[in-house]
């Protein structure tokens, strides 16, 4: 459209016209606009009217197509199939399709009793896939994603002449199936009382679940002080107590009734009996764990543990405390030139049990290591070193060794980019060893070494040479179990809490065995020379067996002051403001008093305090 033509140069009757004409043309662009957000309006209104109407169309599609699946399930022929052809077919394919049991449960109505006859006695009550497409494409691959998360074939060793329990579970899974084996031993005097449980990696959901299991297992676990929670499964694992009165295995409860001497002799050889099954399914073994409390008659069946697990992916064997063991020949103790097809192997804890540093089981290529040596295994740090320069793709790392000798060839600078943990612990050698690693991703770090020099060099010293990692879990000398000094626990010679300054994404400390009142102040309220909160973001503090002087409960209370202040947040401090502390333990630190812990139990969300029994207030 053309722009209209006005005189030039214009009048004043021109210039009059020219005002008319703009309020008309004014009026007809306000009413076409108001024209075209209606017609937008409408159009977005009849797009709407139609998706809705589209979804409600497919939600009826998707309703129906599930009654056709359903009444297809019900007319299907495999459900009026008689019991011996069903037989026939199950024993046909189960060979070359071990999983095919778990199918059928819920595509033929005699599925379900089936299959717990199935897992009772074995595949001579066999259920089977139904040999229709229909099942293959529906049923079959969504129940095997479901049930992968469920509880598997188990069995449990009340007793001590349960032995021949291994031989009939490993029979009943086939030839093919993984298996995924878990033992827990506890020693009870001169007798033996096994808990095991092994699972076919194949799933069972339909195994009803006993009246009011417990919550946790108790079982010994690095590092010393602390133990592991084992979750229960649909059937418990129940583990007879022990007399030791160093029991990390939980309360303790009088011992069983004495049993006859053939009674007793017998249970000597159950362990010879079970591993010796066991052994001979070893190609089959996906995660093998076997933990128990302390030396029993036959611990000499572990030393047949050897040869090819080439599905292997996790492999534990340890014991709660020092065993005498001279040398053992089994797979940890392999001589290097002897090939071992262990190519899966990711995960390996061994815990007071023999073992050769030149073993082809460390060079694997780890995901996670976890060592504690004998006192009799006396290995020079070059050759730790060495175990963990096989592993360059570790993510996890603990090491305890209690006697440590003096390196024979000088230590080469160790990069391990992918640890994200780190744990040592035992001979003051192992700050040596901490010396000479180099860990850019490193989120968790745990040290406690016994005490010759000054942790905090050691800790400043590996941050600065990994390019300062950010280290979110610090624990300084808190698992130690050593406490029979007032003021420093083993490793826990901290002269200055400096370093933390350095530290700012600490969220969770834990410290055992040094004074308390420093501690308290480097991380209470920022000096006047201070240029910023120590450990801003630190939300958990912990701290076990810290001697404190009369003025320490005074000072955790100034710390909670300053960064729990009663109402608002905490004072900001060159721009910055410190988290909240949401978590405070102290074991056996200082006599608090009930009135402080009242007071803490107002500004902190969980506090936890144990008080030293010899001093113990109101």
């Amino acid at each position: 459209m053309n722009p209209p033509a006005y005189p030039e140069p214009s009048t004043e009757s021109s210039v009059a016209d020219a005002r008319r004409a703009l309020q008309v043309q004014r009026r007809e662009l306000s009413q076409l606009s108001d024209r075209i957000s209606s017609a937008e309006e409408a159009l977005t209104q009849l797009v709407t009217d139609r998706k809705r109407a589209i979804r409600e169309m497919q939600c009826e599609q998707y309703a129906l197509e599930e009654k056709v699946k359903h009444t297809l399930a019900y007319i299907s022929p495999i459900r009026r199939l008689p019991h011996e052809l069903l037989r026939h077919i199950f024993m046909f394919n189960f060979d070359n399709h071990p999983c095919c049991a778990w199918i059928l449960a819920s595509v033929c109505v005699y599925g379900v009793d089936w299959l717990y006859q199935y897992l009772n006695y074995g595949p001579s009550y066999p259920v089977y896939h139904a040999p229709f497409r229909f099942w293959k494409r529906y049923v079959g691959p969504h129940l095997l994603r479901v049930l992968s998360s469920f509880a598997q074939i188990r069995f449990e060793l009340p007793h001590l002449t349960s032995d021949l329990a291994c031989p009939d579970t490993t029979q009943r899974s086939g030839d093919k199936v993984p298996l995924d084996i878990e033992i827990y031993l506890r020693v009870n005097g001169s007798s033996v009382e096994p808990s095991s449980r092994a699972r076919a990696s194949s799933p069972t959901p339909w195994i009803p679940p006993p009246p009011s299991p417990p919550t946790h297992y108790i079982l010994p676990h690095p590092p010393p002080g602390t133990a592991i929670l084992i979750p229960p499964a649909q059937t418990p694992i129940i583990v007879p107590q022990s007399p030791s009165h160093h029991d990390t295995w939980g309360a303790t409860t009088p011992p069983p009734p004495s049993r006859s001497c053939p009674q007793v002799q017998r249970n000597t050889h159950w362990g010879h009996i079970a591993i010796f099954y066991l052994i001979e399914q070893m190609h089959r073994w996906e995660r093998f764990v076997f933990r128990f409390d302390k030396q029993f008659p036959s611990i000499s069946a572990l030393k047949s543990i050897n040869g090819d697990a080439p599905l292997l992916r996790e492999f534990e064997i340890s014991c709660a405390e020092s065993i005498y063991a001279s040398e053992w020949a089994w797979l940890p103790c392999a001589s290097p030139l002897i090939p071992l097809t262990l190519s899966q192997l990711q995960s390996l804890m061994l815990h007071h049990v023999p073992f050769k540093w030149s073993s082809p089981i460390f060079k694997t290529d780890l995901r996670s290591l976890n060592l504690r040596s004998l006192p009799s295994n006396h290995l020079p740090l070059d050759r730790i070193l060495h175990i963990i320069s096989s592993n360059p793709n570790l993510e996890a790392l603990t090491l305890h060794f209690s006697v440590v000798v003096p390196a024979i060839l000088p230590l080469v600078t160790t990069s391990l980019p992918k640890l994200r943990e780190l744990t040592f612990g035992g001979h003051y050698h192992m700050s040596t060893l901490a010396d000479a690693l180099v860990l850019p991703a490193l989120d968790v770090l745990n040290l406690d070494i016994e005490a010759r020099d000054p942790i905090e060099d050691v800790i400043t010293n590996l941050l600065q040479r990994s390019n300062n990692p950010p280290i979110t879990q610090l624990s300084v000398s808190y698992g130690s179990s050593n406490t029979s000094t007032l003021y420093y626990g083993p490793g826990g010679i901290v002269i200055a809490w400096n370093f933390l300054a350095e530290m700012n994404h600490v969220h969770s400390l834990s410290v055992g065995g040094t004074p308390l009142e420093p501690l308290l102040v480097a991380l209470g309220m920022p000096e006047e020379e201070q240029s910023h909160w120590t450990c801003p973001n630190l939300k958990s503090v912990t701290m076990k067996s810290c001697h404190t002087h009369p003025d320490g409960i005074a000072k955790l209370v100034q710390l909670i002051e300053a960064r729990n202040p009663e109402t608002g947040t905490a004072v900001m401090v060159h721009g910055v403001t410190p988290s909240k502390l949401r978590h405070i333990e102290l074991h056996d630190c200082a006599s608090v008093g009930q009135d402080v812990l009242e007071w803490l139990n107002k500004r902190v969300e969980e506090v936890i305090c144990v008080e030293p029994p010899y001093g113990r207030s109101l």
